[in-house]
């Protein structure tokens, strides 16, 4: 699953990387623990110009309670094994809390990393998961939905994250899932009313592995009223050796370095 994500990103770079408006009703604030229950940036289909805010953990419009749908399977009720070989039919198409959304409700979810555990130890043995070469930020392919409060009559606009199963990185974490994260290209094929099934489909394939890298941070981001930069300093080394360019200094680095040097700036782990 994917249940904690980050987005630090100002409102003049959303808008310029996603082509959108951000009202000045919604005050961004950065965030280093986006959990369940928490109201974060989308962008719906419905509205692709303009940046909203909904509820991280989606509420189907017909249910009388309230619920927090926090990832959709791409594949349903199949590939129960979570085999990262499985390239059969997407059941989500026919799940009752995913079939309308799937069809006509979609959006993009931005985000700068997300964090991730192995599957037993979950978030007692958290990564913060990247996109190489300053990849951000990026979008999730997420679905939306209206729920209204029979006990007040409130609206209330939620999201989940669709994921699909592991790719190299995630295995190397030692989890299942992964969740799905767009290419910038089909972005607005994602966003599009006309699109076919079958080809909306077709994106929820994992993000190329070679693409992403990880570090290990410490459990303290396990605690949802956490949420400062201090939760996304490494306490150990990356996954994979990369080459990059430290922006202080300018001067390149190869392999793995210290725990000082991850690729990032040493006071602000996702800063350029």
């Amino acid at each position: 699953m994917c249940g904690r994500y980050i987005l630090i990103q100002k409102a003049g770079v959303l808008e310029k990387r996603f082509g959108v408006v951000v009202p000045d009703t919604i005050n961004l604030t950065p965030s280093y623990n986006i959990g369940p229950g928490k109201f974060a940036p989308v962008i719906t289909n419905d509205h692709p110009h303009e940046l909203q805010l909904f509820r991280f953990g989606m509420t189907p419009s017909w249910m009388t309670k309230p619920s927090l749908f926090i990832n959709a399977r791409a594949e349903g009720d199949h590939n129960s094994d979570n085999d990262p070989n499985y390239s059969g039919a997407k059941g989500i198409i026919t799940k009752p809390v995913f079939r309308k959304p799937i069809r006509s409700q979609r959006c993009l979810i931005p985000a700068d990393a997300f964090i991730e555990g192995p599957e037993k130890e979950k978030l007692d043995k958290p990564f913060v998961v990247y996109l190489r070469d300053k990849m951000r930020p990026f979008a999730f392919a997420g679905l939306w939905d209206c729920w209204k409060n029979p006990e007040n009559s409130e609206l209330i606009y939620s999201f989940a994250i669709i994921t699909t199963v592991a790719n190299e990185l995630t295995q190397m974490i030692h989890h299942h899932r992964s969740p799905v994260i767009l290419h910038r290209e089909d972005e607005k094929n994602w966003l599009s009313n006309s699109l076919p099934l079958s080809d909306i489909t077709r994106l929820l394939v994992p993000y190329p592995g070679e693409l992403m890298n990880a570090y290990p941070i410490a459990p303290t981001i396990k605690n949802p009223k956490n949420d400062d930069p201090g939760l996304i300093h490494p306490v150990g080394q990356r996954l994979m050796p990369e080459t990059f360019i430290k922006s202080r200094t300018e001067s390149r680095i190869t392999g793995m370095g210290s725990n000082k040097n991850f690729g990032f700036d040493e006071q602000h782990p996702l800063g350029d």
